[in-house]
């Protein structure tokens, strides 16, 4: 039995990889999460850990189980191996790869292996990875991996310095240069007011790439590259758009209702009040303009529009209003009775195309076609109108901005397609507004880099699905928000030194994090991070150190 056969059966004999069957191990991906939440290269990999087992007998644990009525079960992780196992391991699997030996010369190159380690050793060894390194189609080497891991400290001196990083390098590798450094830095997002930490599901996050780095946790030079992560979600009540959010909730609301035919209703804005006595009264104002009882200057100044119509005036009201299909009909009775017999002479915007828009169009011809307000019809009708309302409310903002174009809004102002579509394309253009919105409002960007983001919403909604947790990229120059990173801590900080290049290239990489970058150890520390918008001025950091080294084989 050849090396390459033996490691392989030893692997899937004793060892599984994380969360896969032992069949289709091999094609796990790498870059989804290895190790912990470090990205290290390669395609396909060996995970190897220990498969916990269960000492209770198999009637006790069916037992255990079927008593359990709220669903909870035991969770099996994952074990570690211990620091001398996964070097047995990897001396294998190095062995199984060595081309001198006689029996693997002619099989194929393994996939990367990587262990599980307990950090039972001074160095705190969370991870060992091992991988070939291939000139043609033979191995010429293999490449070996460690991943150190140290809990959280303040104390800066305790840090290794950028000459000791250098040192670690030599001490495995030939001369070695600084070859990039990163840092992130958080702008937005859960914020700590008066010790309360406030939870936001938003966080506006910036990454910054440069060279020649000096010390460790240097603050980034204004020739680094700046990239912003934005991930905004909807509903929050510090948005500028948080009115319109609940408009936009309410549009939801009637979608569901035809789509289910059951409909929760909202609690009303104007309590106590009744629809039908009031509505004739409102109709004799025709196109008076409502008053706006909206309190956020942001959202006054940015999106209230003074040229509502007739419909639009009317949503406004029946949103804030109806709790029940009946308040709906009785409603929309009361206005197209009015158009047939003449009472009021509505205006509306020419481009309107809700179903009562052309009502009011057909009364100017006193034409009105019969329309039965039975069913979900009036549902149907009022779903139009807030549609109507909401699209010229976003087209406004957007268009007078110059953001963008009308031919650009095709697929977002697009009739063409079922109501519920309409309403999907609607919260599309509504987030989009929301991410705007934040960067404008609360990072102040220009309007070069408002204009790209708004390109770069607007065609990536064109292909994918609405998604509140994707996040949208925008390169910016650092002076642009020196005054929110400058004086505020990093939640990432990393450098990394390297040498050689192409499949012999190697590196030694430091992480410094206000969070652990493993995910299968537990670490005890008496810290508490909060490095947003104001936090401790003292933070605590974790340290992650990835050393590699290149085995030849002569």
């Amino acid at each position: 039995m050849g090396w390459c056969t033996f490691i392989t059966i030893f692997i899937r004999k004793w060892y599984t990889p994380l969360e896969m069957p032992v069949d289709t191990f091999m094609s796990y991906n790498l870059m989804k999460n290895l190790p912990g939440k470090l990205t290290i290269g390669g395609c396909f990999y060996f995970l190897i850990h220990k498969v916990p087992k269960m000492n209770e007998p198999e009637d006790q644990l069916m037992t255990e189980t079927s008593n359990c009525t709220d669903g909870d079960e035991t969770e099996l992780v994952p074990e570690p191996l211990t620091i001398m196992k996964a070097r047995q391991l990897l001396s294998w699997y190095t062995l199984s790869q060595n081309v001198n030996v006689s029996a693997v010369e002619n099989n194929p190159a393994l996939h990367p292996l990587w262990v599980r380690c307990d950090m039972s050793d001074p160095a705190g060894t969370a991870w060992f990875g091992a991988e070939t390194v291939c000139m043609g189609n033979k191995v010429s080497g293999v490449k070996l991996h460690s991943v150190t891991c140290k809990g959280s400290t303040v104390d800066k001196k305790s840090l290794i310095t950028l000459d000791e990083l250098k040192q670690e390098h030599k001490r495995r590798c030939h001369p070695s240069s600084v070859s990039e450094c990163s840092a992130r830095f958080l702008l937005l997002g859960s914020t700590v007011v008066e010790n309360t930490l406030i939870k936001s599901q938003s966080s506006v996050t910036v990454d910054f790439k440069w060279s020649h780095v000096e010390s460790i946790l240097e603050t980034p030079p204004l020739s680094s590259t700046a990239t912003l992560n934005i991930k905004v979600a909807c509903g929050e009540m510090r948005s500028p758009m948080f009115e319109m959010y609940r408009e936009l909730e309410f549009l939801q609301t009637l979608a569901d209702g035809l789509r289910t035919g059951e409909t929760e209703w909202m609690e009303p804005l104007e309590s106590a009040i009744n629809v039908v006595a009031v509505l004739p009264l409102y109709l004799l104002l025709k196109t008076t303009k409502l008053k706006s009882e909206k309190d956020d200057p942001i959202f006054n100044s940015l999106l209230e529009r003074g040229d509502l119509d007739f419909v639009e005036q009317l949503w406004v009201r029946m949103r804030k209003s109806v709790i029940s299909y009946q308040d709906i009909g009785d409603c929309l009775k009361l206005v197209t009775e009015a158009l047939r017999y003449g009472d009021i002479k509505p205006w509306i915007h020419r481009d309107s195309s809700s179903s009562l828009s052309k009502l009011i169009l057909q009364s100017y011809h006193k034409q009105i076609d019969h329309v039965s307000l039975t069913g979900l019809t009036p549902v149907h009708m009022l779903l139009e109108m807030g549609l109507d309302k909401m699209r010229k409310d976003y087209i406004n903002y957007l268009i007078g901005e110059e953001l963008t174009t009308l031919n650009h809004l095709c697929y977002y102002l697009s009739t063409d397609v079922d109501l519920q579509e309409q309403v999907i394309r609607l919260r599309k253009l509504h987030h989009l507004l929301e991410i705007i919105l934040t960067c404008s409002t609360f990072l102040g960007l220009p309007y070069d880099r408002l204009f790209l983001l708004t390109q770069s919403c607007l065609q990536h909604y064109k292909t994918y699905p609405y998604d509140e947790n994707h996040e949208f990229k925008l390169q910016i120059k650092p002076a642009l928000i020196s005054h929110f990173y400058q004086k505020e801590h990093p939640v990432v900080w990393g450098v990394e030194v390297s040498s050689g290049n192409g499949a012999r290239e190697v590196r030694t990489s430091l992480q410094l994090s206000d969070r652990p970058l493993v995910d299968h150890i537990i670490f005890d520390t008496d810290y508490t991070n909060e490095t947003v918008n104001g936090g401790s001025e003292d933070p605590a950091f974790f340290s992650t150190m990835v050393c590699c080294g290149l085995a030849n084989f002569a």
